[in-house]
């Protein structure tokens, strides 16, 4: 009896890290380097390092392209048309409306970093759509790299705006009017709270977005992987068309996902920011 392919097992290659970079249109495979150390750490390179620099690329042709655009349409005289208007349309709205809107005054100090995120996170978003393609938002080591950014991003510029003596006042926190041991007895059970409070924070961007970019591929790929477990079979008539319509379905969706999750990242901190920005 022919055993057919190991779907679990191809479900996991795909959606995880590896040292192996699949060439397209039949190319073979590039092997990373590896070997290399930095203070006795591994840095070599791996899948998801390529495609996060290929996403960083992206990021710097986008905008320097569209501002090019943008610039040559305004010494003409005319209104910006075309990718450089597109484009143009986004900046203004997570500048205004996700940025400033949340963060509330000197929020523009910050739009530069909210919409480096946006950016760099929807095209890792992206890139794992793409045939020969991998997410590096799948990887909860990048994740966790744009929530810890997030997090000093918060709490340096908090602790900057507020002070040494109003930051405390976000880690030991005693109610307006309260004093004595009513006082002292909310500090010691409210700080552990407002400690945990700020871990929390940044490991909630960091599952969000692991757990969305990655579940939407497992989805996509079972369904395929239907159409491999009925192989030889007459039911694979009927399971191959309605799995590859449910397939087409997921990967329109997960489209959406890819926008509407930078979309939440970007948002999230800087509602983080603002909170922390305007504490007193």
């Amino acid at each position: 009896m022919m055993q057919g392919p190991d779907i679990g097992k191809a479900i996991f290659e795909h959606t995880s890290d590896s040292r192996v970079v699949e060439l397209p249109f039949g190319l073979g495979e590039w092997h990373l380097p590896t070997g290399w150390r930095l203070f006795g750490i591994d840095v070599s390179p791996t899948k998801h390092v390529v495609f996060m620099g290929i996403a960083a690329a992206l990021v710097f042709l986008t905008i320097w392209y569209a501002g090019r655009q943008v610039e040559r349409r305004h010494r003409e005289g005319k209104a910006p048309s075309g990718f450089g208007a597109a484009i143009e349309a986004i900046v203004l709205f997570v500048r205004n409306d996700v940025a400033i809107a949340n963060i509330g005054h000197g929020g523009e100090k910050f739009a530069p970093y909210i919409l480096t995120l946006f950016f760099f996170i929807l095209y890792c978003n992206l890139l794992g759509l793409v045939p020969w393609g991998a997410t590096p938002t799948g990887n909860l080591a990048v994740t966790g790299a744009l929530a810890l950014t997030a997090f000093l991003t918060v709490e340096i510029s908090g602790f900057r705006a507020l002070g040494p003596k109003g930051y405390l006042k976000t880690i030991v926190f005693v109610p307006p009017g309260m004093s004595g041991l009513g006082a002292v007895a909310m500090a010691l059970i409210m700080t552990p709270i407002e400690i945990i409070g700020k871990i929390v924070k940044p490991f909630a961007l960091t599952l969000r977005l692991f757990a969305n970019m990655t579940a939407g591929h497992f989805v996509i790929l079972s369904l395929l992987g239907l159409i491999f477990v009925f192989a030889g079979s007459w039911v694979v008539g009927l399971v191959a068309p309605a799995a590859v319509l449910f397939v087409v379905g997921m990967m329109l969706l997960e489209l959406l996902v890819a926008f509407l999750q930078a979309y939440i990242f970007a948002l999230l901190t800087s509602v983080f920011i603002g909170l922390m920005q305007h504490a007193h």
